[in-house]
């Protein structure tokens, strides 16, 4: 499985190819997983309410990992591993950690978030 972050869903929105396509592709095969602070910046970003009901509209509807406690452990890996210092975030640790439990991908155009994953955790798309 695959969380997408919200760069990737970005360009999917946007219909910028090769994303566009490939999500595409991706959602078909039912690989994506929802994650909420993904929707959350997507749904902050919404321009519109047609823009927002689309966002709710995957969100319902995408497999969805299990959150619990998911802020707390990101807080505490992000502090042992000093990611703050490293650019990245407690949303996007909270990806990683979510990735990492789910033993799943991420896919994402973020290079600071990118350089804390290991090979194997990252999403190459084709």
């Amino acid at each position: 499985m695959i969380i997408a972050d919200t760069s990737i869903w970005i360009e999917f929105f946007r219909g910028n190819e090769p994303y566009f396509a490939q999500v595409s592709d991706l959602l078909d095969k039912n690989e994506i997983l929802a994650l909420s602070p993904v929707f959350g910046e997507l749904l902050q970003g919404a321009k519109n309410n047609k823009e927002r009901s689309t966002i709710l509209e995957f969100w319902n509807n995408l497999p969805q990992i299990s959150e619990h406690e998911l802020l707390i452990k990101a807080g505490m890996e992000s502090g042992r591993n000093k990611w703050m210092d490293k650019g990245v975030g407690l949303i996007d640790s909270m990806l990683i950690v979510a990735a990492r439990e789910s033993i799943s991908f991420i896919w994402s155009l973020d290079n600071k978030l990118l350089r804390l994953l290991n090979h194997e955790e990252k999403y190459l798309a084709k």
